[in-house]
């Protein structure tokens, strides 16, 4: 039975023989010329003006993963419209509930103002003093 995996085996050893010539053939063989240039950071070919290191925005983040985890719901929802006929009622039901309970967290997503990309900011919402100097500083 171990024999049915040699294939596999090989593939990976391949791969990986692969990938270690790829990463070091160009270290080995490449100019090493190095000079302050190279080591500045390149930001779409504008000379960079501050420090490269700032803070992003969470927002960003935030609507990433909520993008991923909505995604995500909606996959589910083909292998149930598949089904559906040999499942019965009992499968609308759940599918009837599941959907409820990710259209609760989509709106409350929407109330706190996950999905605003504006950056106003609003009353009630958890901002620490600074960020809200820094914001009204970038905008004069």
């Amino acid at each position: 039975m171990a024999i049915d995996y040699l294939p596999l085996l090989i593939l990976i050893i391949l791969a990986m023989g692969f990938a270690a010539i790829a990463m070091g053939l160009p270290a080995v063989l490449g100019p090493k010329l190095p000079n302050k240039q190279k080591y500045e950071p390149y930001e779409s070919g504008i000379i960079p003006f501050a420090d490269a290191r700032r803070r992003f925005p969470v927002q960003y983040y935030l609507v990433a993963m909520l993008f991923v985890v909505f995604d995500i719901e909606v996959i589910f929802l083909y292998p149930w419209a598949v089904i559906l006929n040999r499942l019965g009622l009992f499968a609308l039901v759940e599918m009837a509930i599941f959907l409820l309970i990710l259209l609760v967290g989509y709106v409350y997503c929407w109330k706190r103002g996950a999905l605003d990309w504006g950056g106003q900011v609003r009353p009630g919402d958890d901002v620490v003093e600074s960020q809200v100097v820094e914001s009204q500083v970038e905008e004069e």
